[in-house]
């Protein structure tokens, strides 16, 4: 495995990721939203779970990082705003994973609508446990205490501390968590699309698990 200078840690992890730097200061709610969730349609998809695609370790962290990513879904465009200020590595990651096309055709595998309010996608394995062949620090961390992942935050699922893969959470209403997860941007545009699929529960009847509406990252892309 590679060594980068800056982004890779010299020590890797391999344990499964699981959701749940100073403060977190970027607290702002997301503006309010024009579409209605009665209006989301979610249409059919050909994400399956899959092999991740291989793609090496940044080798610098970037000058000027991407100010905003938009997921490109099934159920519409959920579009967030980055940190790189606070999260310059985490985004560069980031960058690097989108231009390798890593994040295309994969499904949002896990979500959670007990104790906290989360979304979790990035994984093209749908197992949770998926990611790249590297793993880089955590930045940006919140402080401790409730709802300190506010509804439209997006941060970074780990297995422990500097283990940042490929998956990340989008929390759809005010989350407390431990001060653990990087958080790396808020979502802008289309919170509603994540709250519909949170409404329509989880598979089996379960707090945890597949969402039972399918939601799928078609394509990533930044500007």
């Amino acid at each position: 495995m590679k060594k980068v200078a800056v982004v890779v840690l010299a020590a890797l992890f391999t344990s499964a990721l699981a959701i749940p730097s100073s403060s977190y200061a970027e607290t702002k709610k997301p503006r309010t939203v024009s579409a209605k969730a009665d209006k989301i349609q979610c249409k059919s998809t050909k994400a399956v779970a899959a092999n991740p695609t291989r793609i090496a370790p940044p080798e610098s962290i970037l000058k000027r990082g991407p100010r905003q990513i938009t997921l490109q879904t099934n159920c519409g465009d959920i579009v967030i705003q980055t940190f790189f200020k606070q999260a310059p590595v985490t985004i560069t990651v980031l960058s690097a994973l989108i231009k390798g096309g890593y994040y295309n055709k994969t499904l949002c595998h896990r979500l959670t609508t007990e104790g906290i309010f989360v979304l979790q996608c990035g994984d093209p394995t749908a197992t949770g446990s998926g990611g790249p062949e590297f793993r880089y620090r955590d930045e940006n961390l919140p402080a401790a205490g409730s709802n300190n992942y506010p509804a439209g935050v997006v941060a970074m699922a780990n297995s422990g501390p500097n283990t940042n893969g490929s998956q990340f959470f989008l929390v759809y209403k005010d989350t407390t968590l431990g001060p653990n997860y990087t958080i790396w941007g808020r979502i802008t545009s289309g919170l509603e699309i994540v709250r519909y699929v949170a409404e329509g529960g989880v598979k089996n009847g379960e707090t945890d698990g597949a969402p039972v509406r399918k939601i799928a990252i078609e394509s990533a892309s930044q500007r």
